[in-house]
């Protein structure tokens, strides 16, 4: 990595978004991280905001910019479940998913991408899944809503990639996370079955790729969806 950069990454409080915000914290970069409660890891900023919320968003960023600079680097991240079959999926089921895994994600990238616009230069990753383009079934919200993020990357790249601006979708597959510890030892068997490497990632894993595709190295890469998910959903 060639200088350090100012980073925003929304929902680093835990999980993945707290392994990216740990790994750009020790390469050095000026990170900060939205949560709705709890904190990033040792050596980034912690902003309160909600990606439902847009003037929480307006208020995030600036006190980021304020603190470390103008926003370079953004890691879209905060996203929630509500898993069920169609039949049983409730239509505020659906669109609470919607709301916040793409919705906010327009939220958040419509507001820090300002800075990037000026200084033509910037890094924007979306952190998708596997299943928006495998599919999953008792995960038409998700899904869809994953999904929604290949074509807005490739929007954005097509509207600011001539500004130094590239946008990408990072596709976890399985990650040892609090959120598959939930899944059940028999479901949990069903999907390493699929998994062609045998194993979940860590968290640590989709974070270095999350590293690499901001980096100086990755400029040429934009409009990508870039999988990291041990095989799990090759073709797709």
């Amino acid at each position: 990595m060639t200088s350090s950069r100012v980073v925003l990454i929304t929902g680093g409080n835990r999980g993945i978004g707290y392994a990216i915000a740990e790994e750009f914290v020790s390469a050095g970069h000026k990170v900060a991280v939205t949560v709705r409660s709890g904190s990033g890891p040792e050596g980034s900023l912690a902003v309160k905001a909600d990606v439902l919320d847009a003037a929480s968003l307006d208020a995030a960023i600036a006190e980021v910019e304020k603190s470390l600079g103008p926003i370079e680097i953004l890691v879209a991240n905060a996203g929630i479940t509500k898993d069920t079959l169609l039949m049983r999926m409730s239509d505020e089921d659906f669109e609470q998913v919607i709301d916040t895994n793409l919705n906010g994600v327009f939220r958040v990238v419509k507001r820090a991408t300002k800075s990037m616009i000026k200084q033509r230069y910037g890094r924007v990753l979306l952190i998708g899944s596997v299943v928006g383009l495998l599919g999953s079934p008792g995960q038409i919200n998700y899904s869809a809503s994953k999904s929604a993020l290949v074509g807005m990357a490739r929007s954005l790249t097509r509207e600011l990639g001539g500004r130094g601006i590239t946008a990408n979708v990072v596709a976890p597959g399985f990650i040892d996370t609090d959120m598959t510890a939930e899944l059940t030892d028999a479901q949990q068997k069903d999907y390493l079955s699929r998994i062609p490497a045998g194993r979940f990632a860590t968290p640590a894993e989709v974070a270095k790729v999350c590293l690499w595709l901001a980096s100086d190295d990755a400029s040429y890469i934009s409009g990508a969806v870039v999988p990291v998910d041990g095989g799990l959903g090759m073709g797709h």
